[in-house]
């Protein structure tokens, strides 16, 4: 008889007291369903009764299952069905020695004695079909789990799955904390920011809150911001203000004094105003109400007075940066305010403010010696007297060997005195070994500077970086001589001689080999020639054999700007040596490690005579973009096209060029001795010998 299913039960029931040889009694067919972990696990226990390895452990008996009859119970195997007589195959426990047979004791005789459990007249035995390993089972026959999955394992090897329920309407903005989404905002520009304001009112509380405007500089879009937006910024802002720069809002003209914008900022400590449109009594309210300011900038302004200064002394005493340049009513008295009330003060910027010939203000700034900048540019009236006593007091301790005062060095920075045409020689020596730390100088347009103030001053600064000696005419090479040998030398970055027409290549040719870290060099309207091109060019070179070789990804950068137009020495051959130096490749010899090629890391950026200027702009573009032949090809057509330029003409200049270099090809072969080799015929002739120095000038 066939089975019903894969896991078939056949329990037969054998009268004790039958005859012997009568029929077996009717077989009953169960069909048992598979059993999941927990019941296949218990079963497994219930099978491992019938072991005799359980008999001597003292086990008690089960009660649970206890039969009221005396039938037997065999262990369950998952033999083919056969005859339910003979041997059990494939049992559950077999193993893989045993050839299929079952290992533990299926006989009525292992069974325990007096069982109730185990009757000797019933056995179970489990009825399987013989199939292949190989065969899979088709689906409708496979167990499934409790979600409706077929399971491939049993319950203890499947992993157990956990589903992820999504959360109903999540807003991502909506639910992110304020803090990042300020954090967010931040990197907006303050124009894009003002555009999403726009987009809810939710938007425009968020883009309107204070933490986002706590620097609000308009310089970039002052002029794309209207007056009321620019307002309502500010008062949204109120307190968390700290950096306001409002130059050159003259649209404000009008709303100083509306939705109280005045009242709005308290907490300032960087304030400008340079270029508004502001009264007298609004400038008097800033600075009333901020009492933190650090750095003001009030340059350009009508309503900036000796007032202004007095509020600045009296409620601003911690202002370090002053900026009151072109301020026309503002003089010495309202300076002296400031000086004596800011005790912090270092950088003073007043440019063409009057009244610098105050000896006592100067004194005063002596004995402060807080400054590290000061700007004095266009004030004529600054004299030798003032700067003298800026430089060492007044009526001070002179040292008798050298015959100056004994007084500690300033810690000037920077100074600017541009156009102070009251400034001579005597000034200027007050500052010898006075100023160590001076990293700048600018004294262009001091028409009574000479070569002597200039050779004594700059050996005493080792650190200056700037140099700024525009259009004096009493200067000659000497001072750049002096410069050269001086110790700052090799810190020199900027330099300045244009309109300085005694300045020329003796000069400068020893700046240039002596200054390595120059970057920027202005020489127009001097007498240099394409020499210091030239050499501006091999130094530049030289520093990009020294510096880190240019890997493929980057490219050449300006290491150096000249600005030599308006120079008549200087020819297209020296502009053409720069271009020329700009895109050269340097190859590897055999003698050299390296075998890799070097290009040009830094290259020079020059502003020459306005014909050429084109060209040269395109050729530094093809070079800083990395195509070096396209502008080794601009540089060689344009060399051939300047030399086809000078031999067109049929006279002047380039006729004049034209005869000279014929006169030089036919010097090269004056010399030659008579021969025959070369003249038809076989007879020789001597050419012309050339003229001495004592010979004829015309000839």
């Amino acid at each position: 008889m066939e089975p019903l299913s894969i896991d078939s039960v056949v329990i037969e029931h054998h009268e004790m007291h039958a005859a012997p040889g009568s029929p077996p009694s009717e077989a009953i067919m169960i069909e048992q369903p598979k059993m999941k972990g927990r019941q296949r696990l218990l079963n497994g226990i219930h099978r491992m009764g019938s072991s005799p390895s359980l008999v001597s452990l003292g086990r008690p008996r089960s009660h649970s299952l206890r039969s009221g009859g005396k039938a037997s119970m065999s262990c369950v195997s998952l033999a083919s069905p056969g005859s339910p007589y003979g041997y059990s195959f494939g049992s559950s426990y077999s193993s893989e020695l045993s050839n299929g047979f079952s290992t533990a004791p299926t006989s009525v005789a292992n069974s325990p004695p007096g069982s109730p459990f185990w009757d000797e007249r019933a056995r179970l035995r489990m009825k399987t079909p013989d199939i292949p390993s190989s065969v899979a089972l088709p689906s409708a026959r496979r167990p499934l789990t409790r979600d409706g999955i077929e399971a491939d394992n049993d319950y203890f090897s499947r992993p157990v799955q956990k589903k992820v329920q999504k959360r109903p309407n999540f807003n991502f903005w909506g639910e992110m904390p304020t803090e990042i989404r300020m954090h967010i905002l931040r990197y907006l520009e303050p124009r894009q920011i003002v555009c999403c304001s726009r987009v809810s009112k939710s938007w425009h509380a968020m883009c309107f809150d204070g933490q986002l405007w706590s620097d609000l500089d308009t310089s970039k879009f002052y002029r794309d911001i209207s007056a009321n937006a620019l307002v309502n910024i500010i008062t949204s802002a109120g307190p968390f203000v700290k950096d306001l720069n409002l130059r050159g809002c003259v649209q404000l003209r009008e709303h100083w004094n509306k939705d109280g914008f005045l009242d709005a900022c308290q907490n300032l400590e960087n304030f400008s105003l340079q270029g508004c449109r502001i009264d007298r009594a609004s400038i008097h309210c800033f600075l009333l109400q901020n009492s933190r300011l650090v750095h003001v900038n009030l340059s350009g302004l009508a309503g900036a007075t000796n007032a202004a200064m007095k509020i600045i002394a009296t409620h601003c005493p911690k202002v370090e940066v002053l900026n009151i340049s072109w301020c026309n009513n503002i003089d010495n008295r309202g300076m002296k305010k400031v000086v004596e009330g800011c005790p912090k003060l270092r950088d003073l910027r007043a440019g063409e403010v009057r009244g610098w010939d105050d000896v006592e203000l100067m004194a005063e700034l002596f004995k402060r010696n807080t400054l590290e900048r000061l700007e004095l540019k266009n004030c004529d009236s600054l004299n030798d007297d003032a700067l003298a006593a800026l430089a060492e007091g007044v009526d001070e301790e002179v040292d008798i060997l050298t015959d100056r005062p004994i007084v500690p060095p300033r810690k000037l920075k920077h100074l600017n005195l541009t156009r102070c045409r009251s400034i001579t020689d005597v000034g200027v020596n007050a500052l010898v070994h006075n100023v160590p730390f001076l990293e700048g100088l600018q004294v262009s347009k001091c028409g009574g500077l000479t070569d002597d103030a200039l050779m004594s001053l700059l050996p005493t600064m080792p650190v200056l970086t700037h140099l700024d000696i525009e259009e004096i005419d009493g200067l000659t090479n000497e001072v750049l001589k002096t410069l050269a040998e001086s110790p700052c030398a090799p810190h020199l970055k900027h330099l300045c001689i244009s309109y300085c027409e005694t300045l020329g290549d003796v000069g400068m040719l020893p700046v240039l080999k002596a200054c390595t870290r120059l970057a920027s060099l202005e020489m127009d309207n001097t007498r240099i020639s394409d020499l210091v091109l030239t050499e501006a060019a091999s130094g530049l070179r030289n520093r990009n054999r020294a510096a880190r070789g240019l890997a493929s990804s980057e490219r050449p950068s300006v290491g150096l700007r000249i600005e030599a137009y308006d120079c008549a020495n200087v020819t297209w051959t020296g502009v053409r040596e720069v271009l020329s130096r700009n895109a050269e490749i340097i190859r590897p010899s055999s003698r050299s490690a390296s075998k890799v090629a070097t290009y040009p890391r830094e290259i020079i950026k020059l502003k020459c005579f306005h014909n050429w200027q084109p060209t040269v702009e395109e050729h530094t573009k093809r070079v800083l973009r990395g195509d070096f032949a396209a502008a080794a090809r601009l540089e060689r057509k344009w060399a051939d096209w300047m030399m086809l330029n000078e031999e067109a003409g049929v006279g002047g200049a380039g006729a004049r060029r034209r005869r000279r270099r014929a006169r030089e090809a036919q010097l090269m072969h004056a010399d030659e001795e008579e021969g025959g080799a070369g003249v038809a015929g076989g007879v020789g002739r001597r050419r012309r010998a050339r003229s001495g120095p004592g010979s004829c000038v015309v000839m």
